[in-house]
């Protein structure tokens, strides 16, 4: 382990991130990890990392980062446009930063998360096997801040393989997930109008969950008052509590909850929940 990275300016949020800690629902932990686990599994590859390695995401952009030696990094996920002392460089694309120089995140045009793999991986300390930030929990490594000097491990022994990943940006306009209705479909007047219209993504949205408001359609109204005994949610539930405005679940979600889940988002899809922006809309097919 040595060091590798200084970090000289923070946006919004940036933490680290690897792909979670599963293992501990029955402790009343949850797994967390990346909130897009394809972009940053994407990121690690291309730097030839073990898929899991920790990395930084970040929400909108406005990271700036200083190498402390030679090192290979990567950045995928949000179209953030990406500078390496002002230069600017291909999204997706294996970078060599010399000891000195700085790469920077500009501003994401599309999507919300962004991801930059090390060669090596972040070398933080570990939490219960993670070195993923809960931001429910609290558990793992403090958000970074500027300031911060990050270790890098080893080397592994694979080698980058492509100069640069041929990967669409996430979308800017109507995002389509598909869902599996349930397990508590039958709590609803209507549970077939989640899937009529569209759905807008919530300023009220992070890495816990997010929230939806009507665009249009119809609103989900309940057939069954009162709360359900509290159970098990699952990554990209669909949770709906009494104002009618469904929650889908990410990487931070609370493992329990009393609200009935209308649907379930498949696996697949719930990395482009996790990139969709404030104010885009999103719409539900169902998938049986």
């Amino acid at each position: 382990m040595s060091v590798g990275l200084r970090v000289e300016k923070v946006g919004p949020l940036a933490t680290v991130q690897d792909l979670g800690r599963p293992g501990w629902f029955d402790s009343g932990v949850g797994v967390a990890g990346a909130a897009d686990r394809g972009s940053l599994r994407l990121a690690n590859r291309l730097v030839g990392n073990p898929e899991g390695a920790a990395g930084i995401e970040v929400l909108l952009g406005g990271l700036e980062v200083v190498a402390e030696r030679h090192l290979t990094v990567a950045v995928t996920g949000a179209a953030a446009p990406a500078t390496v002392d002002g230069r600017p460089v291909g999204a997706a694309s294996v970078l060599r930063l010399e000891e000195g120089q700085r790469l920077r995140l500009g501003w994401a045009t599309a999507g919300l998360r962004s991801y930059v793999a090390v060669r090596g991986g972040l070398a933080v300390d570990a939490v219960l096997g993670s070195r993923s930030r809960d931001t429910l929990s609290g558990l793992g490594p403090e958000p970074l801040r500027a300031g911060d000097i990050l270790p890098i491990g080893a080397p592994p022994r694979e080698y980058p393989v492509v100069d640069v990943a041929p990967v669409a940006p996430p979308p800017a306009g109507r995002v389509t997930v598909r869902a599996i209705p349930g397990p508590r479909a039958d709590w609803f007047a209507d549970p077939a109008a989640l899937f009529r219209g569209d759905w807008s993504v919530s300023s009220d949205t992070d890495r816990i969950g997010a929230r939806l408001d009507r665009r249009t359609g119809p609103a989900l109204e309940r057939a069954i008052s009162g709360e359900l005994p509290t159970e098990g949610m699952a990554l990209g539930s669909v949770q709906v509590p009494p104002s009618g405005q469904p929650v889908v679940f990410l990487a931070d979600h609370p493992i329990t909850g009393g609200y009935p889940v209308i649907a379930v988002v498949l696996t697949a899809d719930v990395d482009a929940v996790a990139q969709a922006r404030p104010g885009q809309p999103l719409r539900f097919l169902p998938y049986y």
